[in-house]
């Protein structure tokens, strides 16, 4: 199983958030956001990740998820 690259615009978006706060949030905006930036917010909201289909805050379940997402990014990115 691999990345397709839905999952890659998900890992995106939530690699833009602060994992060590829930306090801060990002807005998707839907005019002028790139269309697979606005179809991944509303997966990670279906998925129950962050709390609104265009942004929000990140759920419990999303801090855990952007935290991986961004060690996993930093791993890869070590040379």
């Amino acid at each position: 199983m691999s990345f397709s690259a839905d999952h890659l615009h998900e890992l995106n978006l939530l690699a833009l958030f602060e994992s060590s706060s829930g306090h801060e949030g990002i807005k998707v905006h839907q005019h002028s956001a790139a269309p697979e930036l606005v179809a991944a917010a509303a997966r990670l909201h279906q998925k129950g990740l962050i709390t609104q289909n265009d942004g929000g805050y990140l759920t419990p379940l999303g801090c855990e998820i952007a935290e991986s997402t961004q060690r996993l990014l930093s791993v890869l990115s070590s040379s």
